[in-house]
């Protein structure tokens, strides 16, 4: 009998919330975190020894103490999307109420939007938008806690693994895990091994040294730069965005409320775009941000970090069934650690959730014995569910990247893609229709495919005529007046 059932490898929420998942059928889940201290190794770090520390201090707390080397966008924005919401409400309510203690912000995502004019307040149902939200660092350690208090869930940390262990494969040439080995020579086995190690998981090259044939893996550059700063006004932080993410001439920005009176915003630009490096400077960062009619009043909070710049992301896919057969049986690839995202718009902790629920679900169906159907049902379930989202997510990436280049030129882009032309009327117009907004909220919080949003009898006919029509642009200023600003003296 193995000391666990199954091996989980990444504490992050992802990691944490496959493993809760897993014991809530009865399973033992050990979970392997690289990075040392946790929460709870700092004064009054987690529920058990938070004495009077609820709220905005243990908040506070994790902001300042909890530090994770192996998460460079640990210190990031971070948003939890409704869809992702609504999982931890329905499926992991421990996290829910860890979250809740920290003092979370409740937001719903299209409640600015619908009550501009003429778009006719809130409607029933339009709760589907709510979520509960927080600072990453808030997040983890909601996700810690709750993980810590689940029976059946042994969280290691300090324990990266090194080494992958197998076994008498099943299905001939196709290496079979059956365990790790960790940087102290630890050998550990389990009947299931799951890379939730992130974007950076050092998993799947641990896993090519087996032997076998090799994943189906698509990668490309997204090609952006994120530069991003974090605020706080005690006393009233800004209104709620209208919409979080608005796209100008070479620059996109992107306001993301979080908890006790907190916020982040981001300019994105192209990494080709070296002049706009000068916005790593306080100064050039806050001159470029104010000329953003979306931005006002955003940047006069106190900021608690500087300019911080997030690039060289790439998007990748890992496809572990390939020709009908799984290259590797008794390993799993879970959220980032399968499909690295462009985080431009959000998705990437909905979408780990997402796939942590699916291979609880798929292991409740199969059993971990076959680990052969395990691996053929959850390649499945990931197609049909997050596969399609990484597409539409890297086909928007490849165009954007192109418009943006183009104006550094001082180009137009052109395209004969009749979908990205959609795309951008359909973003343009979603604040002057009632339902073409709540099509677009579908869409942005991960509740619904873009066919199904927009599937209503004349409603993508309809929107194509509002706001001027397709040519139809946000008001803001142009590349070259944010480079003149933010290269000012």
């Amino acid at each position: 009998m193995t000391e666990q059932d199954v091996i989980v490898i990444g504490a992050g929420p992802a990691g944490l919330a496959t493993a809760m998942s897993l014991a809530g059928q009865g399973l033992r889940v050990t979970v392997l975190e690289r990075d040392g201290a946790g929460l709870g190794d700092v004064p009054g770090g987690t529920r058990a020894d938070a004495g009077d520390g609820a709220g905005e201090g243990a908040a506070e707390r994790a902001w300042a103490h909890w530090h994770r080397p192996g998460v460079s966008q640990f210190r990031q924005p971070h948003i939890l999307l409704p869809a992702g919401s609504a999982l931890l409400r329905t499926r992991l309510p421990q996290v829910v109420d860890a979250l809740e203690e920290a003092g979370p912000l409740r937001l719903n995502i299209a409640g600015a939007a619908r009550e501009l004019p003429g778009m006719d307040g809130a409607r029933p149902g339009d709760e589907r938008y709510d979520t509960l939200t927080a600072r990453r660092p808030v997040l983890d350690a909601a996700f810690a806690a709750a993980a810590a208090a689940t029976p059946g869930v042994t969280v290691r940390r300090g324990a990266a693994v090194t080494g992958l262990l197998t076994g008498p494969a099943r299905v001939e040439g196709r290496p079979h895990v059956t365990g790790v080995v960790t940087g102290q020579g630890e050998e550990l086995h389990a009947a299931l091994v799951v890379d939730a190690g992130g974007r950076n998981s050092p998993v799947h090259a641990l896993a090519a040294g087996l032997g076998g044939p090799p994943p189906a893996e698509e990668r490309a550059e997204a090609g952006f730069v994120y530069y991003a700063r974090t605020y706080r006004a005690p006393g009233g932080a800004p209104a709620h965005p209208v919409w979080p993410l608005v796209h100008h001439e070479g620059v996109s920005t992107i306001v993301i409320p979080a908890d006790h009176e907190t916020w982040s915003v981001v300019l994105v630009v192209s990494s080709r775009d070296h002049a706009l490096k000068a916005l790593r400077d306080p100064a050039a960062w806050e001159r470029a941000a104010r000329l953003f009619p979306e931005l006002e009043g955003r940047t006069d909070g106190e900021p608690i970090t500087a300019p911080q710049a997030m690039a060289g992301l790439h998007s990748r896919i890992r496809r572990t069934v390939v020709d009908g057969l799984p290259v590797v049986t008794g390993l799993v690839h879970v959220g980032d650690a399968w499909a690295a995202t462009d985080p431009q718009f959000g998705l990437g902790l909905s979408m780990g959730l997402t796939h942590a629920v699916a291979l609880a679900d798929t292991v409740a169906k199969t059993g971990l014995p076959d680990a052969v159907e395990l691996a053929l049902r959850f390649d499945e379930v990931t197609g049909a569910t997050l596969t399609p989202v990484h597409a539409r997510l890297r086909e928007w990436d490849r165009h954007r990247i192109a418009e943006i280049d183009a104006a550094i030129d001082g180009l137009a882009y052109e395209t004969d893609d009749p979908g990205w032309h959609l795309t951008n009327a359909l973003d343009g117009v979603k604040l002057a229709d009632p339902d073409v907004l709540r099509a677009m909220t579908e869409v942005a919080c991960m509740l619904d495919s873009p066919e199904n949003a927009f599937a209503a009898p004349g409603l993508v006919e309809r929107a194509l005529t509002l706001n001027g029509g397709p040519a139809w642009t946000w008001p803001g200023p142009s590349r070259a007046e944010v480079l003149a600003a933010a290269l000012a003296e």
